[in-house]
């Protein structure tokens, strides 16, 4: 049986290294952070595949190269304050408190919510808060965010979190175009305006009330 740390360590060497993720702080991040503690016990095996894991509920922990690459593509710098749109099972929110200065972590199961506050206490990260609310709403209490990162697939970023991110503030998501293929994106605010780039193709499940709206059949 292969330990936990032999597993990160052929994750990252084996997903993340040969995916064009070069961020020393980054790779330091998920060599250190334990992914199988977030995870419920049924799934804790599956924490090293590079792969999408169910949380339940229609919710998934995103494959490590996805995230990684999604990090590295936000150029997370440690003065930055992030929010992490469904934080989940706290991950994310876990590996990108390693590398800035505070992340706010926005959940709607409240569940996933208690988990998520309890693991990160247990492995010592405490410049990470989990808050329980709609996702769609962003947290405005401690914006502006120099970075927003969403955990899932999304059609597009909603206008109230838009608002959210501070000028010359970054977002990172995979986006789903309409024909249903997906993209990693960089997301760049100046003043009242966001504009988007794709980085790479990526295939994630889709972030709960972050679907395409239904158009008009005539």
């Amino acid at each position: 049986m292969v330990d936990s740390e032999t597993a990160r360590r052929n994750m990252v060497e084996s997903q993340i290294r040969t995916n064009k993720v070069t961020d020393r702080r980054l790779i330091a991040a998920l060599l250190d952070i334990p992914r199988e503690r977030f995870l419920p016990k049924a799934v804790k095996s599956l924490a090293y595949l590079d792969e999408d894991i169910p949380l339940g509920q229609g919710r998934y922990m995103m494959e490590p190269m996805i995230i990684a690459r999604l990090f590295q593509v936000a150029e997370v710098r440690p003065h930055d304050l992030a929010l992490d749109i469904g934080g989940g099972a706290g991950y994310s929110a876990a590996v990108l408190a390693r590398l800035c200065a505070t992340v706010v972590a926005v959940e709607r199961d409240g569940d996933l919510a208690s988990a998520a506050s309890h693991v990160l206490a247990e492995i010592d990260v405490d410049n990470a808060a989990v808050v329980e609310g709609p996702l769609e709403n962003g947290y405005p209490r401690q914006a502006p965010y120099d970075l927003v990162f969403f955990n899932g697939a999304i059609a597009a970023i909603p206008d109230a979190i838009v608002k959210q991110i501070a000028d010359g503030g970054r977002a990172v998501a995979v986006v789903v175009d309409e024909s249903g293929v997906g993209a990693g994106t960089l997301f760049r605010k100046t003043g009242a305006t966001l504009s988007g780039r794709a980085v790479f193709d990526a295939n994630t499940p889709m972030l709960p009330g972050f679907e395409r709206a239904a158009g008009f059949v005539f």
